[in-house]
């Protein structure tokens, strides 16, 4: 059904199809109702009552407020994936406009130029950061942008394989993801380990074979940790004709190393790090890749040409892959974007400017460093855990079980990871290093 068709007379205004046209369908498939094509377990079918009470929009907008208050007022100290910047306000004025917010997909360029170039301008600063020639607009999150590396992987190659490799630090939901999206691609996920936070490079190519497709490793890592062998992964893997993915954000590849220089053939990441508040499961999925891969980039691209005035003009172009146009030969299953939210990701990037956000990460490396030193006075902790550069996060070990310590926090205001028996994880950034100095008393408090 579609939204796009008018109906017959009579018929759902939603839906393409008259009574007398449902009824020789159901004929068809010999139903003798629309219900008996779905299969709802009574326990969750609707009875005809919502269950909620009527309220008057005073009273309604009352009870949420009193529902809300019910949530624990914590100061989130909280990393792994999910990391809070401040948001300008300019953000929300812009993104929020009629025009961008009741944008769908901008298939038709016509009308739609405004928010094509938007989108063509996001492309264009993740092109500089990376240094990859091209960026899609966009994937859904990190986990998928990953999982559609490795399938582009099992493309591209040139000889047979099915292992992906991933670091032993990649996070659980991430790698559920991945696992599901290339099963059905006959591929095999396979951890290779690493070593104080970093990749072991012997570990590596003693696990690497020419059966590899895909190699990934992350800068900085889920641990925080800045890598420091990304040359020598991208040596193995080109020399097994594997794909070099690069997992990162927008932030970090302001002042790490560039992943075209150290042989990434595709970056993937949260690009959300920027113009989105920490949302827990909202992303924006960062996908770049060489050149050569073009046509086999999944979601979306916006390119740049002329009219028939010779004026420049934007359109969503080599949608030959996607299989709303072509589904026998669809690269991939992904049909929508992220578009408003890589809408505001590029204004808060337009808004930094070049050294605006090298400033931001460069205060992401010394918080997380100054926080690490003041946490390895207290007693009963030592941090950081792993001997390295750090970007906004790192581990630290505690003496009491790490649970513990979490909880106690928690009673004391503050939420942090705990990651093992006697390790926690600590991120800091501009969002949250006002509550800093009370953190760390909270620390020598339960410590």
């Amino acid at each position: 059904m579609s939204g796009g068709h008018e109906s017959g007379a009579g018929g759902s205004p939603y839906a393409p199809h008259t009574a007398a046209e449902t009824e020789a369908m159901l004929s068809a498939v010999g139903a003798d109702d629309v219900t008996e094509l779905f299969d709802i377990p009574e326990s969750v079918a609707f009875d005809g009552e919502f269950g909620i009470e009527a309220r008057t929009e005073q009273r309604a907008e009352r009870h949420v407020r009193d529902l809300l208050a019910r949530n624990e007022d914590l100061t989130e100290f909280l990393g792994r994936g999910h990391y809070d910047h401040y948001v300008p306000s300019l953000v929300d004025h812009i993104s929020q406009r009629s025009e961008f917010l009741t944008s769908y997909t901008q298939y038709q360029p016509e009308i739609t130029q405004g928010f094509l170039q938007a989108l063509f301008e996001y492309q264009s600063m993740l092109v500089e950061l990376t240094g990859l020639e091209v960026v899609n607009a966009s994937m859904y999150d990190h986990a998928t942008a990953l999982a559609e590396a490795a399938l582009l992987a099992a493309r591209v190659r040139s000889t047979d394989g099915d292992r992906v490799l991933v670091p032993d630090y990649l996070l659980e939901a991430r790698r559920d993801v991945l696992d599901n999206y290339v099963d059905g691609a006959g591929l095999a996920v396979e951890t290779y380990a690493t070593d104080d936070g970093n990749v072991d490079p012997e570990a590596l190519a003693g696990t690497i074979d020419d059966d590899a497709v895909l190699v990934y490793a992350e800068n900085p890592t889920t641990l925080g940790t800045v890598e420091e062998h990304l040359g020598a992964v991208g040596d193995l893997a080109d020399d097994h004709g594997a794909l070099f993915c690069l997992g990162s954000d927008p932030v970090a590849l302001s002042v790490l190393e560039e992943p075209e220089s150290v042989g990434a053939d595709v970056v993937v990441g949260d690009a959300a790090t920027l113009g989105l508040p920490t949302a827990y499961g909202m992303g924006l999925g960062l996908f770049a890749c060489r050149e050569e891969f073009v046509r086999q980039v999944p979601g979306r691209l916006v390119g740049a040409s002329q009219d028939d005035a010779d004026r420049r003009a934007y359109t969503l172009t080599l949608q030959t892959r996607e299989q709303h146009i072509r589904r026998e030969r669809a690269t991939s299953n992904i049909c929508t974007n992220q578009a408003w939210v890589a809408l505001r990701t590029a204004i808060h990037v337009a808004s930094l400017g070049p050294d605006g956000l090298v400033d931001l990460a460069n205060d992401c490396v010394r918080l997380a460093s100054d926080l690490a030193d003041r946490l390895d006075a207290v007693d009963g902790v030592g941090a950081p855990v792993h001997d390295r550069h750090h970007v906004r996060e790192f581990v630290a070990r505690t003496d009491r079980p790490a649970h513990a310590v979490a909880r106690d926090l928690e009673a004391e205001g503050f939420a942090v990871h705990a990651v093992g028996d006697h390790e926690v994880q600590v991120c800091v950034t501009d969002a949250n290093r006002h509550a800093v100095d009370d953190l760390v008393a909270a620390v020598e408090e339960v410590a």
